[in-house]
């Protein structure tokens, strides 16, 4: 019947013992990638229904689908009314026709396969040739399409910077520009062509760029929000044009805070705010955190005024409650969606926390945001640790964590410190992030804890404590964190700024903090005093190539005298062995002319080995209150070292550039052998005095540059000793 296909049944297999009578002829099923390739070409419709006789009817008859019984072909295998028919016949010649059907469907199969293979490859490849056809056209169909295909060819050539020469470059880059002047806007909100001008931006003159500005004026607030045209205006920026940068920023007034909480403009509005902009440019951008009243004066108003919350407030007191209210919501949603490394998020917050009572509610819950959330794990980071490791890192966010660890309680201070574990040392190089270091080891009480946690990670207990120290001395900042507890105002340790934050928490330490500052100072230099010994005692040597590692082993070796005796005893020793590697006494003293200076200083290196060569000698620093040298006890006994050191070429020493710690020396209380040092000095009397007056010629007008001859100070007080 048409319409009607027959499920196969798996042919049985006669018993070879018994002899039928039918014709013994083998159905075998029909090859799988013939029926893969009849089931591709005729698919099932909607309408195919299955009965329960094992019959599945179409909607078609054979002829339409050319589909015949078992073999979905016409010329292929028997249908099964044929079968029937076959098994009326004789066996001998069943048995003939079946291997000849057989032999049939092989020959079959075995030309149909090759033949689908390449139908399928012929096919794929055509429609690939097809589909990139097709996208060629549509491509050729943009507007601009030949002039941006052309700008992208020249800047694939001129992108590799080593292989084109420079006579081509120009004549590339000229070429670039024909195409590009006033089409700019044409190629900028695209995400391949964008690239063609930022190539062009950064092989253009002044004159230029100014002319792609200003082709992109009025669009430089959309160029910040594309994913791929805010680098344009990064590149604009990064030449640092002042006209140009006045008008991109100029076109970011009244719109701060939409740009600040979208995700690709955020970064371009906060690196302006924080490399480029001028500080009008900052109060301006600033302001609008404090209400819609403030955009819109930044639209209209010529004046910037003041981003001073304090400022604002004093002189509008009734706005207090919008404008705080206002500012902690921006805040709060900022932080919420963790995008809590922006620069002005961190001047915002400084703002608000000033003009907030210290001890007040609102204080207090303004230090929420930055305490670390609970956590439900064991070692899991809470989310918004991040938030105090970015603060640490900004000029205005070290300056809030100083004044949360001088505000907050003893809790607060561990809890706000412990966040920075991993990242101490990083800080201690920062150029903002030391501060937050320094707060901490002038404000928390618990010692242990600060050098725990700072003094841990910075001095660890193994082989390579050395050089941790020596890298650390070697910078500007690190050793300030090294040394603070050793000479807390020390101008020449402290940078400006950092003695004015440190002045600022001063202040505020008299009201939370309850240990005495010099009892803090004493435990922090106990615990660290015998690492730093080791230190020394293992790169001596390397301590006395420059005028901050001769610094830091006089503060060391003369800080905590009472701790670790042999060990300090070990570094006198290393050091007194180094004396004429840190002070040469034959070298002659500079005149007022050139100098060779030390790379990590302004003064002349041989000063500072007498330095601390006068310090060792006797025994302790010089009170400038008290007006002399206050020794340590118990004695250091570097004098007997040094004596054993230079007692060859004293004279050498008490006539050059070293009289003054040979003076030293005479003047230490408890060396034992003074009288054998006067003795030396009083038999080579003429020497000391031959250098104690002023050279014959010293009433004649020094050249420009130079310095009057007044002779050798440290021989003439030498002689007062005689």
């Amino acid at each position: 019947m048409a319409g009607i296909k027959r499920k196969s049944v798996p042919p049985t297999h006669p018993d070879t013992k018994l002899k039928s009578k039918k014709a013994k002829v083998e159905k075998s099923s029909v090859d799988a990638t013939e029926e893969l390739a009849i089931r591709r070409e005729k698919p099932k419709k909607a309408g195919t229904e299955e009965n329960t006789d094992g019959v599945v009817e179409y909607g078609t008859s054979e002829d339409e689908n050319g589909i015949y019984g078992f073999a979905a072909d016409k010329n292929s295998a028997l249908t099964s009314s044929d079968e029937g028919d076959e098994g009326a016949e004789d066996s001998d010649s069943s048995d003939e026709g079946g291997d000849e059907m057989d032999i049939d469907k092989k020959n079959i199969a075995s030309e149909k396969q090759p033949t689908l293979s390449t139908l399928n490859a012929t096919s794929s490849r055509e429609a690939h040739a097809k589909q990139k056809a097709l996208a060629k056209e549509r491509k050729a169909a943009k507007p601009n399409a030949e002039i941006i295909e052309r700008s992208k060819k020249l800047w694939e050539k001129l992108r590799l910077k080593s292989h084109v020469p420079k006579d081509e470059r120009k004549e590339l880059v000229k070429e670039l520009f024909e195409i590009i002047t006033g089409r700019v806007q044409d190629f900028v909100f695209k995400h391949d062509s964008v690239r063609v001008i930022q190539c062009a931006i950064k092989y253009s003159t002044l004159e230029q760029r100014r002319m792609i500005a200003r082709e992109l004026k009025g669009e430089f607030k959309t160029l910040a929000e594309g994913k791929y045209s805010k680098f344009l205006i990064a590149k604009l920026l990064e030449k640092a044009d002042p006209e140009i940068r006045d008008m991109i920023v100029n076109e970011f007034y009244g719109h701060v805070r939409r740009l600040i909480n979208h995700p690709e403009a955020a970064w371009i509005l906060d690196d302006t705010y924080r490399a480029v902009a001028t500080q009008d440019q900052k109060n301006r951008l600033l302001r609008e955190w404090y209400g819609p009243e403030y955009s819109i004066q930044g639209l209209m108003s010529e004046d910037p005024g003041t981003a001073d919350l304090s400022i604002i407030l004093r002189d509008s007191l009734e706005k207090r409650k919008p404008i705080m209210e206002y500012l902690e919501a921006q805040i709060n949603q900022i932080i919420q969606k963790k995008l809590n490394g922006f620069t002005m998020l961190h001047d915002a917050m400084l703002q608000y926390f000033l003009v907030c009572k210290p001890g007040s509610t609102e204080a207090s819950n303004f230090l929420d945001h930055l305490r670390p959330e609970a956590t439900l794990k064991e070692g899991e980071e809470p989310d918004n640790v991040d938030l105090l490791k970015n603060l640490a890192f900004t000029k205005p966010g070290s300056r809030l964590v100083s004044l949360a660890l001088a505000y907050g309680s003893a809790k607060d201070r561990k809890v706000f410190l412990k966040p920075y574990k991993d990242t101490i040392e990083m800080m201690a190089y920062d150029a903002n992030a030391y501060h937050v270091l320094l707060a901490a080891l002038a404000v928390i009480d618990d010692t242990k804890l600060s050098s725990k946690s700072i003094f841990g990670e910075l001095l660890p207990p193994n082989d390579v404590l050395p050089e941790k120290v020596l890298n650390l001395v070697s910078d500007v900042r690190a050793r300030s964190v090294i040394l603070y507890a050793y000479a807390p105002d020390a101008k020449w340790l402290l940078e400006d700024n950092a003695r004015e934050r440190l002045s600022e928490l001063y202040a505020i330490r008299s009201l939370t903090s309850k240990k005495d500052p010099n009892i803090r100072l004493s435990e922090i230099v106990k615990i660290i005093e015998s690492q730093l010994l080791t230190a020394i005692t293992a790169r001596a040597t390397d301590f006395a190539m420059f005028s901050f590692g001769m610094q830091f082993m006089g503060e060391v070796l003369v800080g905590a005298p009472g701790v670790n005796n042999e060990k300090r005893r070990e570094a006198l020793t290393q050091v007194a062995s180094l004396t004429h590697k840190i002070f040469d006494p034959s070298t002659p003293a500079p005149s007022g002319g050139k100098k060779e200076a030390d790379p990590l200083s302004k003064e002349d290196p041989s000063t500072y080995g007498k330095n601390l060569l006068k310090t060792l000698v006797q025994g302790g620093k010089y009170d400038p209150k008290a007006k002399k040298v206050v020794p340590v006890e118990p004695a250091l006994g570097f004098a007997d070292m040094f004596w054993d050191q230079i007692k060859d070429d004293v004279m050498t020493w008490a006539t050059g550039q070293g009289s003054f710690v040979v003076l030293g020396l005479v003047e230490a209380e408890g060396f034992e052998r003074r009288d054998e040092v006067l003795k030396t000095l009083k038999r080579n009397q003429g020497q000391l005095e031959a250098v104690a007056r002023p050279l014959k010629d010293a009433g004649k007008r020094p050249k420009k540059g130079e310095s009057k001859p007044r002779g050798n100070a440290g021989a003439r007080l030498l002689l007062e000793k005689l």
